[in-house]
């Protein structure tokens, strides 16, 4: 598919772009003109990710990074702005999500712990690291990778703790960074078919009844409005949060559902 150029001249940075989400968005900046720097604590794997980019002539390179890990992440920023002169978009996705516990109160801490130091305290290490390149650049956007689950409960107790702490993040940094000119957004996706719903067709089959357009998301959805917020296209636009789910937060499919086979009965 041929894109816009919305992105000519400009440069990038993607967290978590070994695959999914984050690979999505890293292949939409680039297809769409930018020097995207692919990031991933799978140092192979988005080496990988980025090779496959390269073959289809796409300008992206690849660098281990954990953003769990402040050193990393600086380093990471640095061979971005080193690489490609400069940096002008932030895109935060990677995250960490533990299988919960049957009961909240044998959660383990360490648990806990690690999904919002990933899921949280990684994109506001990233962030910081990032914000006075944006700066520079004259033209900077941050865009978050946010989940439903910090909207409404959809079970992950510290995951979906760390998404909504994105929104709150979202808001402030926007507020803060506004008078030099950086935007900071954040996409909010639904259900999207990842690597972690391989082999699961059964669980997706039953899912997808659930989203008023019928189907879960791709990470190509994502990519899209990860690309119009960080476009110009969204110069005026800072502090939001865009929902991508499939309607699934605005529309409650299960009752209407219920209402109207009770209407049938």
């Amino acid at each position: 598919m041929t894109h816009t150029q919305r992105f000519e001249g400009h440069t990038a940075l993607v967290t978590g772009a070994a695959r999914g989400i984050g690979a999505a968005a890293a292949r939409r900046l680039a297809e769409e003109g930018a020097s995207v720097l692919l990031t991933d604590r799978d140092g192979e794997v988005v080496e990988e990710t980025a090779a496959g980019l390269r073959e289809q002539g796409l300008s992206v390179r690849a660098s281990a990074c954990d953003v769990g890990d402040r050193a990393a992440v600086e380093a990471a920023v640095a061979h971005a702005v080193e690489a490609f002169g400069g940096l002008d978009v932030l895109v935060n996705c990677a995250a960490r999500c533990t299988r919960m516990t049957p009961l909240f109160e044998d959660e383990p801490d360490d648990a806990w712990e690690q999904d919002l130091d990933i899921t949280l305290s990684g994109p506001y290490r990233c962030s910081r690291a990032a914000l006075p390149h944006l700066v520079a650049s004259g033209r900077g956007a941050i865009v978050t990778i946010g989940s439903v689950n910090g909207l409404q409960d959809f079970g992950n107790h510290a995951y979906s703790a760390a998404k909504a702490g994105l929104g709150s993040l979202t808001r402030t940094l926007a507020g803060h960074a506004a008078a030099r000119g950086v935007r900071v957004n954040m996409v909010v996706p639904g259900t999207v078919r990842t690597s972690a719903w391989e082999g699961r067709d059964t669980e997706i089959s039953r899912i997808e009844k659930l989203y008023p357009l019928g189907r879960v998301g791709e990470p190509e959805d994502i990519a899209a409005a990860v690309a119009f917020l960080a476009s110009r296209d969204a110069a005026w636009i800072t502090g939001t949060t865009l929902v991508v789910d499939g309607g699934l937060t605005a529309v409650n499919t299960g009752f209407h559902t219920a209402v109207h086979s009770m209407r049938e009965a």
